[in-house]
């Protein structure tokens, strides 16, 4: 899920900005930032570069059925889904400077004006995701992202950070069967 909630965040950002510059080239591609060699992925080179740097589990758990009904009429038993916020790092690598920050801003439109992304802005968003959103990360200012670029082995690029907001991930393993109910008796003794 992890994977398809970057590849449409990918495709939507790279339409946009194909369509602001008039440019026939992709220009947004999911990479890391740096190899494990310590060197700048050649492909880098000139495009927006979306990475992920870090998943947390979302801690409001969802209270809904884990009996899922099979073709028999019976159920299954599976286990709940859980939910977890993606951030990711967004880093138009450029050259030029100013190309950079060109990207940069229009890359803000972008997730400024699509702060939700479901199958009313998007009919051909995956059925398992559902929707996106997208929230800007504040973070502690100039020291965060010194040490996020440090930890990453990289010389610091113009960059923003984005939270993708509860990607749902479910296990498709089935825990248990249970029977379906046919009638519902009741065991009442008149008292006298």
């Amino acid at each position: 899920m992890i994977e398809k909630a970057f590849q449409f965040t990918a495709q939507t950002l790279n339409q946009f900005i194909k369509n602001k510059f008039g440019l026939d080239d992709d220009a947004v591609l999911i990479n890391r930032i740096i190899e494990q060699n310590g060197k700048v992925p050649e492909k880098n080179k000139n495009h927006i570069v979306l990475s992920l740097i870090h998943v947390e589990e979302e801690t409001t758990k969802q209270f809904f059925n884990r009996m899922q009904p099979v073709s028999d009429g019976n159920y299954a038993k599976k286990p709940l889904a859980n939910r977890y916020n993606l951030f990711m790092l967004v880093t138009p690598n450029f050259d030029d400077y100013s190309e950079a920050l060109k990207f940069l801003s229009a890359t803000m439109q972008f997730f400024q004006t699509n702060e939700l992304i479901d199958a009313t802005k998007y009919a051909n968003i995956p059925e398992e995701i559902g929707k996106l959103e997208y929230e800007f990360q504040k973070g502690d200012g100039y020291m965060q992202m010194q040490n996020l670029w440090t930890a990453l082995g990289a010389k610091y690029q113009p960059s923003i950070i984005y939270k993708i907001r509860m990607i749902t991930i479910a296990s498709d393993e089935i825990e248990g069967f249970e029977p379906k109910i046919d009638n519902i008796g009741t065991n009442a003794n008149p008292t006298s």
